[in-house]
């Protein structure tokens, strides 16, 4: 039979289209749709149990997988078969999830998964720019309980125009690249990197994006419309009692408004709370906490958050005593740990960051192998989040998703403000010893520190602000450098990295409905305030990258030299490179350039003298002698027939010195003229027509003895000549009878 197949297509408005589909694939899913730009194709199906959980959340997974069959390719590895998810892919999870999960009804539980699969992938697409469109195509096909169609979209901009889902090579080009989630009426997540652009042109870039998601959301809901829109499933809803969440905000409001405005750090305040909840719990009798305790601890959480959101909208106060726009104490130091190639510690209040940075060659570059992108980093960053930074013992399970959403977000901070000439890779590895309120800021501000104790010549040094927003329709409050807990309790979380010139990167997560551009707006400018006075604090620690690298750090020397030259550097089986490491310590990298066709020789090195015997190496391999120029030289072997001569400017370049060619005079030993270890000037004459082999001579550059008499060129003497010196030959061997 064949299937029914509803269709829609969103028209881009520059001759692209996106069209969503469903009716063909996965029909046992409870939702699914194929999403297709180009010949990029996505799939997604979503399911959800129709049993609630036995917890207290909603157990969501979203799941993006690129298929390498998806672009014609074999994965990589011994299995030969798609592994764990890659960094980007865990990436695009995220986008996704932080914009479907607050849509979600904060009482169902049920196992829900959103799966998306890249099926077949196109060069001029970028396929994650249309996951978020597909995941919430594919719930508006379902039944679940989900508050509004949502969508994704990626905005450049290009020579001052913006794009909607640009193109790889236009994000070249481009001086934005953010990443929008939106509902029809509101945006809901900005993600992304910039070129120090300002907060105007920032808002103006997320304005463009949200028009451009309300036409994919109106195509969503055509298509529903004409698939049959299904009845939104019933589950078991949270029991609720509204007498009993009265009484517990009258026995716990005041206390918990008289615990925040006290201004105590994180574990005081957290102990005073905990004593509230427990006297809270403890007003109740035992039949009532026997019959209503799974409610008290919930309706306490409730009252205590209006505390303090109510406190910070009416006093301008907040939980550690400061005002909206103040930011905690900051300390830094540098150089604090003596091996590493840089090093910085970053300290603002009870959150802690402790860089590093190692410099490297080509070869340890980050090799990024999707199907839609390959290719490598030159700078990165890893960002390492232990439980004891929080006061906690919980399992290592290995990098987590957050660990590397944060890593990101930092290294898209920090990225922009490498030069263009920068010689070495460089890893950045952050390591978050305390958290409490936006540790990957304070791991772009360590980050920066470190990069410039290693010397690596920034462009312009970088930090990192947390904000915050609370709002209750009327009235909103909007706070710099936020707590663990503000970030919990408020409406808007964004976080921006910057220099003094402009915004390097964000993230953001909205969570009310309907926020103002001007209230963004001026959020944002209030974070830029924050950002200068934190970069401040860093460059009182280190004002400038330092001049060089460290005495023990790698210094790094690249030299191109012309492709038919690189064999021989390499040598047969690579013995000349290996040997030349070995002797120097010194590691060689040489690549090639197919732009120019030349070979570019990265040698890395401690010590300087290695490093001048490398370029020693690879001058003596480019030297080419030119015709009728003098060239001192050295001795180094005594043949009978002349001797071996090394040119000193080019160590290793060797050329015969014919007997006949050390002096006027004739010569029956070559030692009578010259001796192991002599120096002295010779002639070069290029190639020998006769034998093909290279000339040069030592008579040439020394004038003749009186009445010497020239004998002519063999090539020269006539027929009958040699013909008697035939004879004359033949004359002097004995005949034999």
């Amino acid at each position: 039979m064949i299937p029914k197949v509803f269709k829609e297509v969103i028209d881009l408005g520059d001759g692209r289209e996106i069209s969503i589909e469903t009716g063909k694939l996965a029909k046992q899913a409870h939702g699914s749709v194929v999403v297709q730009s180009g010949k990029c194709m996505l799939l997604c199906t979503v399911v959800s149990n129709y049993k609630q959980s036995d917890v207290d959340f909603l157990p969501l997974t979203v799941d993006y997988r690129e298929k390498f069959a998806a672009s014609g390719r074999y994965p990589g590895g011994f299995f030969k078969r798609e592994a764990r998810p890659s960094d980007g892919e865990v990436l695009t999870m995220r986008l996704v999830d932080r914009v479907l999960r607050p849509l979600f009804p904060k009482d169902y539980h049920a196992e829900t998964q959103v799966m998306i699969q890249l099926m077949s992938h196109d060069d001029d697409v970028m396929p994650e720019a249309m996951a978020g469109l597909a995941a919430s195509a594919a719930i508006q096909l379902s039944d679940f309980p989900f508050e509004c169609a949502i969508s994704e979209a990626r905005v450049g901009r290009v020579n001052g125009e913006f794009v909607i889902n640009p193109t790889r090579a236009q994000l070249e080009e481009s001086d934005i690249e953010m990443m929008i989630g939106a509902s029809a009426d509101s945006v809901m997540m900005v993600e992304g990197e910039m070129k120090e652009i300002s907060e105007e042109e920032m808002a103006d870039a997320i304005k463009f994006a949200h028009e451009a998601i309300k036409l994919q959301i109106a195509a969503q809901l055509r298509l529903a419309e004409a698939f049959g829109r299904k009845e939104v499933r019933e589950y078991e809803t949270a029991e609720k009692n509204e007498d009993l969440e009265k009484r517990v905000h009258d026995l716990a409001y005041d206390k918990c408004y008289a615990i925040a405005k006290k201004g105590t750090s994180k574990a005081e305040r957290t102990e005073a709370f905990a004593a509230v909840k427990e006297e809270v719990k403890a007003s109740f009798t035992e039949e009532e906490m026997t019959e209503f305790g799974h409610l008290v601890g919930g309706y306490y959480s409730k009252a205590e958050k209006e505390a303090v959101r109510e406190l910070t909208l009416s006093e301008g106060l907040r939980l550690d005593g400061r005002k909206t726009d103040e930011i905690r104490p900051i300390w830094c130091e540098i150089d604090y740990l003596p091996s590493t190639h840089g090093s910085a510690i970053f300290t603002r209040g009870e959150t802690q960051a402790l860089a590093t940075v190692t410099l490297g060659t080509s070869r340890d570059s980050n090799k990024i192998d999707m199907p839609s992108y390959e290719g490598e980093e030159n700078f990165y960053l890893h960002y390492n989040f232990p439980p004891f930074c929080t006061g906690e013992a919980r399992p290592l399970r290995g990098t987590s998703r957050r660990e590397v959403g944060h890593g990101n977000l930092a290294q898209r901070g920090l990225k922009g403000m490498i030069p263009d000439n920068c010689p070495y890779t460089v890893r950045v590895v952050s390591e978050v010893l305390e958290s409490n309120g936006s540790s990957s800021m304070a791991t772009v501000c360590a980050g920066t520190m470190a990069l410039m104790d290693a010397g690596v010549q920034m462009k312009r040094p970088v930090s990192g602000i947390a904000m915050g927003l609370i709002s209750d329709g009327d009235r909103y409050a909007v706070l710099s450098d936020i707590l663990g807990d503000e970030d919990h309790l408020g409406d808007m979380d964004f976080k921006v990295t910057g220099t003094s010139e402009g915004i390097t990167a964000c993230q953001m997560d909205i969570k009310i409905k309907g926020l103002s551009y001007e209230i963004l707006v001026k959020a944002l400018k209030q974070a830029r305030e924050g950002r200068l006075h934190i970069l401040s604090k860093i460059t009182e620690t280190i004002a400038e990258p330092n001049a060089d690298v460290k005495p023990h750090s790698p210094k790094m020397i690249m030299r191109r030299i012309p492709n038919e030259f690189i064999g021989a550097l390499i040598g047969p089986g690579g013995k000349v490179i290996q040997e030349l490491q070995k002797e120097t310590g010194c590691t060689i990298v040489i690549n090639e350039d197919p732009v120019t066709e030349e070979g570019i020789v990265e040698i890395l090195g401690t010590s300087q003298e290695g490093i001048d015997k490398v370029l020693t190496k690879i001058d003596s391999l480019l030297f080419k002698p030119v015709v009728g120029s003098a060239y001192e030289v050295k001795v180094i072997k005594m043949l009978d027939f002349g001797a071996v001569v090394e040119y000193m400017d080019a160590p290793g370049n060797e050329v015969l010195l014919h007997v006949s060619e050390l002096a006027w005079e004739r010569t029956e030993n070559v030692s009578d003229v010259v001796n192991m270890g002599d120096v002295f000037d010779v002639k070069y004459f290029g190639l020998d027509p006769r034998t093909r082999k290279e000339k040069v001579s030592r008579k040439a550059l020394l004038a003749k003895p009186e009445g010497y008499i020239e004998r002519p060129p063999r090539e020269d003497r006539g027929r009958n000549d040699r013909g008697n010196d035939r004879n004359r030959d033949r004359d002097r061997k004995p005949r034999r009878d």
